[in-house]
């Protein structure tokens, strides 16, 4: 992930006009500067709102074990922050964060959970998501034994490792539709993408535009379609399963769909939602 990131330094940038992240300091202006501090997150999935409000909008989540770098934070309250993963700003809740503990494994199955005892009967103190990390220091059985107490089943446990991000993505046909969302309870078009190559090994940024202008190289008008290739629309992106199907998290299907590309061209074209803006291939693809 690399290439101009000014056009979207308002999602990017740990910058507000009374404080900013200390190594903005000489380039961004604001009334103070902090160093932050990075936390960890200790819930499944953790909203990440544009502002401190309840009804601020979700613009993003961050999943379990993943670092927020915190710059400032109500103890009851939200706090103010920056993702690591994709460098998002935004607001958390507060009480969800945690120390940091060290890097981990993740989870490679689409739900786990993290039970008190390494026993298949035992309680369960909370579910984890597709891709949260977790501390490992040991085994116990079939199950992977975690810093700081709990367990988590090892089969659903492995490192990431460069892969088929379409058949990562195709896991995920049928999970509904979040905006925001990033996990089989619920994920949008970028979502998906963002995932699915993370689970191979790729990192991407959070959203569509980004997406567009940052990954792989533009396809010309009259290059044909081949598996892996990401179309885009204005606000909307997908993954081509072969050179006629799409599959994309979309809100016509309030689900993760495959469907004929020319379908999707017709719907969108009849709904005023414009051309394709660009197509994209990414290395090894």
């Amino acid at each position: 992930m690399s290439g101009d990131l000014t056009p979207f330094a308002s999602r990017l940038l740990a910058a507000r006009p009374d404080l900013a992240a200390a190594h903005l300091r000489g380039q961004v202006a604001a009334a103070a500067y902090a160093a932050g501090e990075p936390r960890r997150v200790i819930a499944p999935l953790l909203d990440l709102r544009t502002g401190p409000e309840e009804s601020a909008a979700r613009a993003s989540q961050l999943l379990h074990g993943e670092t927020f770098t915190v710059y400032v934070a109500r103890r009851h309250g939200r706090a103010w922050g920056q993702a690591a993963l994709d460098g998002y700003v935004g607001y958390v809740e507060t009480r969800h964060l945690g120390r940091p503990v060290g890097t981990g494994r993740r989870v490679t199955a689409l739900w786990s959970q993290l039970y008190t005892r390494a026993l298949v009967k035992g309680p369960v103190e909370h579910d984890l998501p597709f891709l949260a990390e977790v501390p490992v220091c040991g085994t116990s059985g079939s199950f992977a034994k975690l810093r700081g107490g709990g367990f988590v089943p090892a089969a659903h446990l492995a490192p990431v490792a460069a892969g088929d991000f379409v058949a990562q993505a195709e896991r995920f046909l049928g999970i509904p539709y979040l905006w925001g969302g990033r996990s089989a309870r619920g994920i949008d078009c970028s979502g998906l993408v963002q995932v699915a190559l993370l689970a191979s090994g790729v990192a991407a940024p959070r959203d569509s535009d980004m997406q567009a202008a940052l990954l792989g190289e533009a396809l010309g008008p009259k290059e044909a379609a081949r598996r892996g290739d990401l179309v885009f629309w204005t606000g909307h992106v997908g993954i081509m399963r072969d050179r006629e199907t799409l599959l994309h998290a979309n809100a016509h299907h309030m689900a993760v769909a495959s469907e004929p590309l020319s379908t999707v061209i017709a719907r969108v074209t009849a709904a005023g939602g414009g051309a394709i803006t660009t197509r994209r291939r990414l290395a090894g693809y």
